[in-house]
């Protein structure tokens, strides 16, 4: 399954077998099959940044590799890493960055490897260093619109990472980054709000992983 953000409204691409009933009860999310015409992809994602009534849309395959490959040939993707940061007391890192609650993450440069772009980010954004990636937490994806209003794919590759950093926080000012901090990761999810949903489904499978 691929759940792709667009104005925050899921596009899930997702194998007929793993649709939930839920789904088709909900009168507010249309559920189709993929004829193979990529010229569909475009028309949901229109769906999705201009109509109200329906706030999700499932796109179903029997072959969900290419489903998701012939996505991502009508968008730009965009590579980027960032991390789920604990210290030493088990509190995670996080941003505040144009009007919202985020982690800290970032596009990959060229010729850089995932993890060190993702390691980077990090001690751009919010001035930690002694950072130790620990494991892959997953992925997440987001569609929004370049400086030039053509659509692009933000492919957020998330590593869990631990760090022994006790100094001051230094937000990236030039990043739109108004404030660092570190919080509960439970109290991040209850009381920390706006908050984007990737953010949000990201902390939350991390933490039930636990």
């Amino acid at each position: 399954m691929y759940k792709i953000y667009i104005n925050e409204k899921p596009l899930i691409l997702v194998d007929p077998i793993a649709i939930q009933d839920q789904w088709l009860a909900d009168t507010k999310t249309l559920v189709t099959k993929y004829m193979g015409k990529t010229k569909e992809f475009l028309q949901f994602i229109d769906l999705l940044e201009k109509n109200s009534k329906i706030n999700r849309v499932i796109l179903h395959s029997n072959d969900l590799k290419k489903l998701r490959d012939e996505f991502f040939k009508v968008v730009d993707v965009i590579h980027a890493g960032g991390g789920l940061v604990f210290n030493k007391e088990k509190e995670l890192l996080t941003i505040f960055r144009r009007g919202s609650w985020d982690l800290p993450k970032g596009k990959i440069e060229k010729g850089e490897k995932k993890r060190e772009g993702a390691l980077r980010e990090v001690m751009e954004e919010t001035g930690v260093d002694e950072l130790t990636i620990t494991t892959k937490v997953g992925k997440t994806y987001h569609l929004f619109r370049s400086k030039q209003q053509k659509r692009a794919l933000k492919l957020s590759h998330w590593y869990e990472m631990k760090t022994e950093y006790t100094g001051k926080l230094i937000p990236q000012l030039e990043e739109d980054i108004e404030k660092a901090k570190w919080v509960d990761p439970k109290d991040f999810l209850k009381n920390y709000n706006p908050m984007y949903i990737n953010i949000r489904n990201i902390v939350e499978s991390y933490l039930a992983s636990k």
